[in-house]
């Protein structure tokens, strides 16, 4: 028998109070029970994402919600400046030329951040983007944008909006859209609010709920006007996720009882544990300069096969983490250690990969890795 880990970027384990709650027998959407439920959620997503702002809640993936920003706020043949710095970043720019936008492409290095200064001088360029699009954290490479120095160069530009990917940010480093001119964040349900997949949250300024005036792409399921007129009624436009909404009233309940300062703390403690963990190892990071807390992504080491090192720790261990994706396939491997993930599920996802990485000739000594994580972790505060 063996116990199984999951240390991916997503879906991330769940958390229990919220399984059981959503196995509890269903009830109708349109019941006052459940209005009262939404009412709830309604009111502690905005101490989630620290906003003044109603955060609309779609039944979907982030994926969904990335979408449903693309269609509501723009039109065919506006301009539109993509950060394409991985997979993440990539998938903006496809949404946004399906919907006929003309995409102004950043291509960053995988590994690295977007320098803000290139924001400005395009923005300079071409005062005319309606659009800047980015990731708070690309889950690709591990990388963290700076998204509060974007939202100052963006906010100025009363005709541009900044929209903001924080599925795997949101919950794990502070996001604060209000204070730094974030327009639109998208999240998801999968990352660190601990549930399956199927919930796409985004919250939009009211510079935002402007450009869904005069938006000319067609929609219908995703129609954000239509969300946001239902929300104010604690309905939904359409059947809701039940059960996955109950289950967000509960994750919302204890980050609240928590404090969600202590939440980002934990996020904090856990990400350098384990960075530290990989450079005790030996093991080059691949987003060295600008390290995401939700994952950690590492490089191969020379003359290891890449792909053996995920496929070995879920066949032999249990425990599943993340290869690399597209150009980054084979080359790096990314821990995760965000949502429902404690220290001890760290030390042991590092315990099986110094043995993997001994089986594939990796000169290890075992131990180091988990020692140094501990370390890290008992003396920024993880004490218990």
């Amino acid at each position: 028998m063996k116990k199984k880990y999951l240390l991916a970027p997503g879906p991330t384990p769940l958390f229990p109070d919220a399984v059981l709650e959503m196995g509890k027998p269903i009830i109708h959407h349109r019941a006052p029970e459940f209005a009262a439920i939404l009412a709830q959620v309604r009111e502690d997503l905005k101490y989630l994402f620290q906003t003044k702002n109603d955060v609309l809640v779609l039944c979907s993936s982030g994926t969904g919600g990335m979408e449903g920003t693309v269609c509501n706020l723009f039109s065919p043949g506006d301009k539109a400046l993509v950060v394409r710095g991985g997979k993440f970043g990539e998938r903006w720019a496809e949404l946004c030329q399906v919907y006929g936008l003309e995409t102004i492409n950043i291509d960053v290095e995988w590994g690295k951040a977007i320098e803000p200064r290139l924001i400005a001088e395009a923005l300079k360029r071409s005062p005319d983007i309606k659009g800047v699009f980015v990731q708070a954290s690309e889950s690709s490479t591990g990388v963290r944008h700076d998204v509060q120095a974007l939202g100052e160069i963006v906010r100025p530009y009363e005709n541009t909006i900044l929209i903001v990917d924080a599925i795997s940010a949101l919950g794990v480093f502070p996001i604060l859209p209000d204070q730094w001119g974030l327009d639109v964040v998208v999240a998801g349900s999968q990352k660190a609010l601990m549930l399956p997949p199927g919930l796409a949250m985004v919250n939009l300024s009211e510079k935002a709920w402007r450009f869904a005036e005069t938006s000319t792409c067609p929609r219908y399921y995703f129609d954000l006007r239509k969300e946001r007129k239902a929300l104010a009624k604690n309905q939904s436009a359409y059947t809701p996720a039940v059960s996955l909404i109950i289950g967000l009233k509960e994750v919302l309940e204890e980050i609240k009882r928590e404090g969600l300062e202590k939440v980002l703390a934990h996020h904090a403690r856990l990400a350098r544990a384990t960075r530290t963990a990989m450079e005790a190892l030996g093991l080059e990071l691949y987003a060295k300069d600008s390290p995401s807390d939700a994952v950690t992504a590492v490089k191969v080491p020379p003359g290891i096969d890449g792909a053996a090192i995920p496929k070995m720790m879920r066949e032999q261990f249990g425990i599943t983490i993340a290869g690399g994706q597209d150009r980054a396939k084979g080359k790096i491997f990314r821990i995760a250690h965000l949502g429902y993930v404690d220290i001890f599920d760290i030390t042991t996802g590092i315990a099986a990969l110094e043995m993997v990485l001994k089986k594939l000739g990796y000169e290890v000594t075992f131990g180091k890795g988990v020692g140094a994580a501990i370390e890290v972790y008992y003396n920024s505060g993880g004490q218990g």
